[in-house]
């Protein structure tokens, strides 16, 4: 019996003896961290890091020790701990320095503490960030679009806004007032299922600074400025009035086999005179995309008649319907990014095999996304290549990838002075000295690049009309590989392939022909 009491004792004294060393590895772990955090705040070892806030570090190592943000060892609650069936002392994160959120814990055989709260330090530095994250986030949506630097040619006081088509009239209006914009309109296209809503800026801000700011707004999907065109016109001249532009495009042997029946042309521009006698029936449709009262215009009454009159004058496709889209003002002949959108996508709307852009501006991110979705369609785009002269950057549309560009020369085979060069024209075609209708039943002799797209326009309607299988890819091969050379030998920046032979491409695109190298082309009628 006395031999028991004996052992129970020594026993129990043994377990006090463990405590206190416990309680004693405790107070030294506590005062070497107190030491090693006096040491960290004067520089530590060879870094300026050392025990204590950031976790058990070795001296002058960078490599993490369990206990920190490093990994950690399976079972604890952020350090390292003893396995099961063992006392020990838990190190928390953060170590043992004062001011530091970490705690002592004695752990017995049995017991289970709750894990330490985590570190405050690490969570505050997560907040600061993340407003950083948001700024750069926004500062990287894609769709809003600023005008280049020196780019000048669009509406200084107005934005156009991409939206969502489920965000109502009073949602873009309770944007509109936090940015001190005015909705003026809203505009959907059918052809790029967008939304396009103009907005006016009122307090004088610059565009591009309202376009950065909008990108706040989670539910503007883009922004651009409010871009103008304008018609390549040059001045009216007094020559001599004969069709020399027949014979250079050998159009009436081409007319032999097509005339461009069935075949609807757009015509993007000035109010036209639908009245002329020779455009009497020619007119299929009209659009007006600016809502404000106009008068006929002899740019647009000109295009339309080189493309398809047929009395005093006979056009390229004398037997097209025109499709008459009022996009520009004859005041200024100028039109804007938004009412070309509309123009275009009415066009597509009313199966428009051609579409004659005689007009040139700055390139505009809106457009290219129309101009996409009309080819796709099977729709041929053909614009001007421009009146700026041979030092002027590439003007658009005609610069435009999915665009047949077409320049201008004279009845002796000159590139017209004032037109544009570059390596994305495709064919040349008569633009010097044209007479062309003009409002009130008269004829005006008119050049520059826009008449040169209409004899083009009016060509390819004849290939159309010839063989209703080909895409606007196959028309512009055919077109640019039956042109005669001008200029330096192969395609140049001035004359492109040479000058367009509408009876040598309308022969090449003859209904054994079936080869498209795009989309399948839409119906016409």
């Amino acid at each position: 019996m006395l031999r028991d009491i004996r052992s129970n004792s020594a026993q129990t004294a043994a377990r006090r003896i463990a405590r206190i060393a416990l309680v004693t590895v405790s107070v030294a772990a506590i005062t070497l961290t107190s030491i090693g955090d006096s040491f960290a705040q004067r520089g530590g070892f060879g870094g300026g890091r050392g025990f204590g806030g950031d976790g058990m570090r070795s001296p002058g190592m960078g490599s993490r020790m369990p206990g920190n943000d490093g990994p950690r060892y399976p079972g604890g609650g952020g350090g390292p701990r003893f396995p099961d069936g063992g006392g020990g002392i838990m190190l928390p994160p953060g170590g043992f320095g004062p001011g530091g959120p970490g705690t002592v814990v004695v752990v017995d055989d049995d017991d289970n503490p709750a894990p330490p709260r985590r570190r405050v330090k690490q969570a505050k530095k997560q907040k600061v960030t993340k407003p950083q994250k948001q700024q750069k986030q926004i500062a990287q949506r894609g769709g809003f679009n600023v005008p280049p630097a020196g780019e000048g040619r669009f509406v200084t006081n107005e934005v156009l806004l991409n939206v969502s088509s489920a965000t109502s009239g009073p949602a873009l209006d309770a944007i509109a007032r936090r940015n001190r914009l005015t909705r003026l309109e809203v505009q959907d296209f059918a052809m790029t299922r967008r939304r396009i809503a103009r907005l006016r800026i009122n307090d004088g801000r610059p565009v591009a600074t309202v376009i950065r700011s909008l990108q706040r707004e989670a539910t503007i999907l883009g922004a651009q400025a409010n871009y103008f065109f304008f018609v390549q016109q040059g001045a009216a001249v007094t020559a001599d009035p004969a069709q020399y532009a027949l014979a250079k495009l050998r159009l009436p042997e081409a007319h032999v086999l097509a005339k461009g029946e069935s075949v609807r042309v757009a015509v993007i521009d000035t109010p036209i005179d639908a009245s002329h006698p020779d455009l009497a029936g020619t007119i299929a449709a009209s659009f007006d995309a600016t809502g404000a009262a106009d008068k006929a215009h002899a740019h647009g009454t000109g295009i339309a008649g080189v493309i398809a009159a047929h009395g005093k004058l006979i056009g390229a496709a004398p037997a097209v319907k025109v499709l008459a889209v009022h996009a520009f003002g004859s005041k200024g002949s100028d039109g804007t990014s938004l009412n070309i959108l509309k123009g275009l996508d009415w066009a597509g709307k009313s199966s428009a095999g051609v579409i004659n852009m005689s007009f040139a501006g700055p390139a505009d991110p809106e457009l290219r996304i129309m101009f996409g979705a009309l080819r796709a369609r099977g729709t041929v785009l053909i614009a001007a290549a421009g009146n700026a002269g041979p030092n002027s950057k590439p003007l658009y549309p005609a610069a435009d990838p999915d665009v047949i560009a077409v320049t201008a020369i004279d009845a002796d085979d000159n590139l017209f002075a004032q037109a544009n060069r570059g390596v994305h024209i495709a064919v040349a075609a008569p633009g010097v000295n044209i007479l062309a209708a003009a409002p009130g039943g008269a004829y005006q002799m008119q050049s520059g690049t826009s008449f040169a797209a209409a004899q083009i326009s009016g060509v390819a309607a004849l290939l159309l009309e010839r063989n209703p299988k080909l895409d606007a890819a196959a028309i512009r091969r055919i077109l640019m590989t039956t042109a005669r050379d001008l200029g330096a030998p192969g395609h140049d920046d001035q004359f492109g392939s040479g000058i367009a032979d509408a009876f040598g491409a309308v022969m090449s695109a003859g209904p054994e022909v079936s080869e498209v190298s795009g989309a399948a082309a839409q119906p016409r009628n």
